[in-house]
């Protein structure tokens, strides 16, 4: 079961665009030591879109160097096309990923049927356990709660990524689904509700800046300390707000780039956010005291 608090990894480049090796490893060992139960190498956080085969397979590699034995890599495989995302998903298999997240289709705005059909081929090629990341805001399909209960019942589609904010979706997945089917959420600003109506975890944008702080409110919330959950909550609630003010990654990478940890380069067509973004972020980093006054 992954639980706690998981860090979608953003992808650090170089000046001319190259992936910067030495920066991403030493940032998945420091997420790892401040706290963060695992971590998602080359989701739509780490511009996944943007990344040739070659480089996808190479920063999953690149984690799990760093990460195996500390805790669990969720390597991110997904696609619009079926039979790219059974490729990646057997690579994040070979190289000895701990599960791979899939996105539902994005575009081709398949039906039920055929998200069903989607996940079960991934899985009935592949040997690795699957999370399913729901998120209709940027793929424009919603995985139903009924497919969901459906695909649930295959041996190796363990959980969910949900960035739905619908607040009764756990609850009604739980139900549908059974308590052992693994939730986590994909809404920082939710996650609270989220863990009150079943849920077991994020994959987290702001734990990417703020693992500490992240880990920590899992904590307290297993531990049943709620106001301590309630405390971080609020001094988190900012941070999470500014990494969404413009599209991700753009405002968590120059959050990573104000807090020294990489650069914040990103490739086309994602662009370096606006002056008054930029002021967001700062001042969201001050209030939490993630970056001196």
């Amino acid at each position: 079961m992954f639980k706690g608090s998981i860090t979608a990894l953003i992808t650090p480049f170089t000046k001319d665009g190259a992936i910067d090796e030495k920066a991403f490893q030493s940032f998945v060992d420091w997420q790892l030591k401040q706290g963060t139960t695992g971590v998602v190498p080359v989701g739509t956080t780490g511009e996944s879109p943007t990344l040739s085969h070659a480089e996808h397979h190479r920063v999953v590699e690149l984690a799990l160097e760093v990460a195996k034995g500390r805790g669990p890599v969720i390597a991110g495989t997904g696609s619009n096309s079926t039979a790219e995302a059974v490729s990646l998903t057997r690579h994040a298999q070979n190289a000895g990923a701990d599960a791979a997240l899939i996105v539902t289709p994005y575009y081709n705005k398949p039906t039920q049927k055929g998200l069903y059909a989607h996940f079960k081929a991934v899985h009935d090629a592949t040997d690795i356990p699957i999370v399913i990341y729901n998120i209709p805001g940027r793929s424009i399909v919603d995985m139903s709660v009924d497919t969901m209960a459906e695909l649930a019942k295959l041996p190796r589609i363990v959980g969910v990524k949900d960035a739905t904010s619908d607040l009764e979706r756990p609850a009604l997945t739980r139900l549908a689904a059974g308590a052992d089917f693994c939730q986590l959420s994909g809404e920082d600003g939710t996650i609270v509700p989220f863990l009150a109506q079943g849920g077991h975890g994020c994959i987290s944008v702001t734990s990417n800046i703020a693992p500490k702080l992240c880990a920590d409110l899992h904590a307290a919330w297993a531990a049943g300390n709620l106001a301590k959950v309630q405390e971080l909550n609020f001094r988190l609630m900012p941070v999470h707000k500014a990494m969404f003010c413009e599209a991700s990654p753009g405002p968590v990478k120059y959050a990573a780039e104000l807090l020294g940890l990489c650069g914040s380069h990103m490739r086309l067509p994602m662009v370096e956010i606006a002056d008054e973004s930029k002021r967001k972020v700062e001042a969201a980093l001050k209030g939490a005291g993630l970056l001196g006054q």
